[in-house]
């Protein structure tokens, strides 16, 4: 939804990206995240309105999964980020999202 929102066009993936070992590119910090996922579409990122930038990528197919905004604490995320009870990997995000609520401004 937030996608939409950003002026992003939402695009039907041609079988979806389906199932665990999904591996999801942080353009932030370059990491590589390996996530569980079940969606059959994604955000065409060339449709964003200025002020928002691409957050993660699937290696796979090199679809969007996540968009961010350039100067407000909003981020989203395609894929499932569990902070439990399967991998870790993207349990930052959690923090990152409760840091953003106790500090509105930062």
């Amino acid at each position: 939804l937030m996608g939409l929102v950003a002026g992003g066009t939402a695009a039907k993936l041609p079988f979806g990206n389906r199932g665990q070992n999904q591996p999801v590119l942080n353009h932030q910090t370059g990491e590589c995240y390996i996530t569980p996922q079940n969606h059959g579409y994604h955000i065409d990122c060339s449709t964003l309105k200025p002020g928002w930038k691409v957050l993660f990528t699937n290696a796979n197919d090199k679809s969007n999964e996540g968009i961010a905004h350039e100067t407000r604490p909003y981020f989203t995320a395609q894929f499932h980020p569990e902070a439990c009870s399967g991998p870790t990997d993207t349990e930052f995000m959690f923090d990152t999202f409760i840091d953003a609520c106790k500090n509105p401004s930062g």
